[in-house]
Parts: structure tokens; C-alpha cells; sequence
């Protein structure tokens, strides 16, 4: 192993320093997977010729690009520098999100939130690696889950933020936000954050990552493409298969390449392979709720978009009093415990919605009290399936395993967006929200059942 270092990377720094940086990067990249959706609106209103189905890849584009590239980014950032990559990534980041306020065409519009995906992808899985590289052991468990914690909080405040500044400035400053938060991070990592020792080892297999964007974006697509028609459109059926070939390629390729992408022996790791089959179904599950929300508030209350967004503030207010409380306690308690009751619960509460929401507005009475028990559930659940993925890895694959564990969850997102998209149409009105809200508690409940797997010894 040889080691790297600038005169910026000698000094001696706070781990709680990088934590601050890293844990803004994390907020950022999972802010602009919700922030969005609560402009779906705004932005199909200055688009009249775009199908509903063509402006949902203005979600799921990044969504497909962050979560399929971010396994090789983060073999990538263990090899060249974890520092050197997370600084590139959160300039393009920057540059994504430029092209997108400034967009004049739904296809410049969807092509920077892809570039956003890429810088997404970069940033994040070299910003855990820096994270977990300064903590010791005893404490890494609380520093995973509270950066886990704040990308939880990111995606749940997005629906409030998102609607404070579309409402005030319009869609497009959903987007200026993030120029001098990533120039913020830049300067912060540049001066506060130490580079961490490059691992000298074959490079992966790159081509891998090729396969799983195509396998992801054929799945999507295939779905998305389901709500203008149906299931049996020939073009739906054969992005279906499309996005099996490719799946069972990068199985082929991961078993067989001499450096695979994803080493099969981290899969043989009980909790880091359960939880991240929990990451997959409690995002889907998650994304979609809060899509469904949004459009619920939207649609058949008739909030308007600032409303909507006031009515969604106190989920994240509480995941992320919740999360900083578990994270100190996650050892003690044990993973099992915590993501078996967290998704469970959530599954409950949804469904209680769907029952009591009806066309007649209630936010006082209904909405709100049942929020901020949802935003508990969270709060118990995020957080410890980050800590979960990494525990029982080396440190040298640290970068990867973050990096996998936010692949599930983004798949899992764009998969349950589109899907919940889709049961939405199926049904007019209230109809059509209440099923969006029985897939969603499904998910969930399947997240916690899949949690009955983890180890029930994980204290450290």
C-alpha cells in the first residue's frame, strides 16, 4: 500500500471536522432525490407537451445514474484517493445542478439531473470512506449512522425545502441551491478533510458498472413506460428481459472476473447482505410514500405547493432528533432489533392512513400526529442500516460497502417512484392514493421481515 498526501493532507485535523463536511455532502446528494417531487407540478406546467411519464425522469435519471455508479466510484476512490474523488464529484455535482436551473428543454433538464447522478455517485461513496477512515472502531458505528442520519434527513426535508423555494422563487431555484452549498464543501474538504492512503491493488472490473446502469435504467424505463400503456407493450416486455440479461451479465461477471466489481466474499458477510436487501425495500418504500404524500396534499386536498411543503416539515424534523438519539445506542441495542421494528412500524402507519385520509383535509387532527410518529420509524430505521452494512467489513472496503448499501436504496427508490407512479393511474382520485399507500406499507413490512435474518449478535 503506498500512501498519498498534499501539504493540506499533513495537518492534523478533527475527525468531527470531516464528519461536518461529509455529512453536508450526504444531505446534499440525498436532498435532490425529493426536492423535486414536490415541483412535479411546476415543472409539467412549463412543459405542456411532456408526458407525465417522460417528467418522471426528471427523478428517476438521477436516482438510475447515483445508485448504479456508485459501486464503481467507490472501488475508484479507494484506489485513487478518497479525497482527491469526493472533491471532483462535488464539482460536477455543481455543474449538474447549474444545467438544470438554467434548463430550456425537458432533455437538457433531464440530462443535468443525470450529470448531478454521476456527481452524486462519486461524492458519496468517497465521503464514507473519509468518514470511517478517522473514527476508531468503538465509535464508528454512531458516525455511520448519524452521516446516515443526515442523507435520511436530506430526502425527508426535501418536500419542505423544495416548496419554500419553488413557492418563493420558482422550480428552478430548487436547483441554484445547491451552487454555493457544493462550493461550501469544496473549500471545507480542501482545507479540513486528509487524504487517505491509496490501496495498491488491480483495477476492478469497470466494465461491470457498464451493465448495472443498463440493468437499472431498462427496469425503469420499462415501468415508467407501463403507466402510458401497459405491462403487454412489446417495448415494456422487452426492457423487462433487457434489464434481466444485464442483471444476470454482472452476476456472471462478478463471479468469474479475476478483480470483480463487487467481491462475492462481502456477500457472504450475513449483515452486510441482509441489510442491504432491507435498504432496497424500505427505500422503495420510503421514495414512494413520499411521493405519494406530495401528490396527495397536491391533488386531493388542493394545498398549494407551499402548503404542501409546511404540512411535510415536522417527518424531518423528527428523523432526525430520532436518528442522532439512536446512533449513540445502535451497538447497544443491536441492528436486528431496531430493523425489524422501524420498518414495521412504518408499515403500520401507512396503512392507518389509508384508512382515515379522505378527500376532507385533516392535518391537525390526522396528518400531522401521524407524521411525527412516522418520522420515528425512520429515524430508527436509515441510520441503523447504514451502521449495519459497514460493521463486519475491513477498512479497505469501506468505500465499496457504503457504496453498495446506497446503491440498493437508490434502485430501490427509482424502482418504487416509477412503480407508485404507475398504481397511481390505475384509480381516480383518493382510489388511486390509497393503493400507492398499500404498496408502500408492503414494501416496508417486507424491509422489516427480511431484518428478521440479521445476526442477533452485533454489539461491539
Amino acid at each position: 500500500m503506498s500512501q498519498t498526501s498534499s501539504a493540506t493532507d499533513n495537518r492534523s485535523s478533527s475527525p468531527w471536522s470531516t464528519f461536518v463536511v461529509t455529512a453536508i455532502a450526504a444531505y446534499i446528494s440525498t436532498l435532490d432525490l425529493s426536492i423535486v417531487n414536490v415541483a412535479f407540478a411546476e415543472i409539467a406546467a412549463d412543459f405542456p407537451d411532456v408526458s407525465r411519464g417522460t417528467i418522471s425522469w426528471v427523478v428517476t435519471a438521477y436516482s438510475i445514474l447515483f445508485g448504479s455508479l456508485l459501486v464503481v466510484f467507490g472501488r475508484l476512490a479507494d484506489r485513487v484517493g478518497r479525497k482527491k474523488l469526493f472533491q471532483i464529484g462535488s464539482l460536477l455535482f455543481l455543474t449538474g445542478s447549474v444545467l438544470c436551473a438554467v434548463a430550456p428543454t425537458m432533455g437538457m433538464l433531464i440530462a443535468g439531473r443525470a450529470v448531478q447522478g454521476v456527481g452524486g455517485a462519486i461524492m458519496t461513496p468517497a465521503s464514507l470512506g473519509l468518514l470511517l477512515s478517522v473514527f476508531s472502531l468503538e465509535r464508528r458505528s454512531q458516525a455511520v449512522a448519524w452521516n446516515g442520519a443526515v442523507g435520511a434527513l436530506g430526502v425527508a426535508s426535501g418536500p419542505t425545502l423544495g416548496a419554500l423555494f419553488v413557492d418563493a422563487f420558482g422550480w428552478r431555484s430548487a436547483f441554484w441551491i445547491n451552487v454555493p452549498i457544493c462550493l461550501i464543501v469544496v473549500l471545507l474538504a480542501a482545507k479540513y478533510v486528509k487524504e487517505t492512503p491509496r490501496i495498491d491493488s488491480p483495477r476492478p472490473d469497470i466494465g461491470a458498472s457498464v451493465f448495472v446502469t443498463l440493468s437499472v435504467a431498462s427496469l425503469v424505463w420499462g415501468i415508467s413506460r407501463a403507466e402510458e400503456h401497459s405491462f403487454t407493450d412489446s417495448l415494456v416486455i422487452g426492457l423487462f428481459v433487457a434489464a434481466v440479461v444485464f442483471g444476470v451479465v454482472v452476476v456472471k461477471r462478478t463471479i468469474s472476473h479475476p478483480v470483480p466489481l463487487m467481491p462475492p466474499a462481502m456477500f457472504k458477510v450475513r449483515s452486510f447482505s441482509v441489510a442491504n436487501m432491507s435498504t432496497f425495500l424500505f427505500g422503495a418504500a420510503f421514495s414512494a410514500n413520499i411521493l405519494n404524500n406530495v401528490l396527495f396534499l397536491r391533488s386531493e386536498w388542493k394545498y398549494s405547493v407551499l402548503e404542501a411543503g409546511l404540512y411535510s416539515v415536522l417527518a424531518p424534523v423528527i428523523v432526525a432528533a430520532t436518528s442522532f438519539a439512536i446512533g449513540r445506542h445502535i451497538s447497544r441495542i443491536g441492528f436486528r432489533r431496531l430493523l425489524v421494528g422501524g420498518p414495521v412500524l412504518f408499515a403500520a402507519l401507512v396503512l392507518i392512513g389509508a384508512f382515515i385520509f379522505t378527500e376532507t383535509p385533516t392535518p391537525w387532527s390526522e396528518w400531522l400526529p401521524l407524521m411525527f410518529v412516522l418520522g420515528i420509524s425512520i429515524g430508527l430505521t436509515f441510520p441503523t442500516l447504514s451502521a449495519a452494512t459497514v460493521h463486519s467489513l475491513p477498512p479497505t472496503l469501506f468505500s465499496l460497502g457504503g457504496a453498495i448499501n446506497n446503491t440498493s436504496r437508490q434502485i430501490g427508490s427509482a424502482v418504487g417512484v416509477a412503480l407508485v407512479v404507475t398504481i397511481q393511474t390505475t384509480s381516480d382520485g383518493l382510489a388511486g392514493f390509497q393503493r400507492g399507500w398499500y404498496f408502500t406499507a408492503t414494501c416496508s413490512a417486507l424491509a422489516g421481515a427480511v431484518a428478521l435474518m440479521q445476526p442477533r449478535v452485533e454489539r461491539v
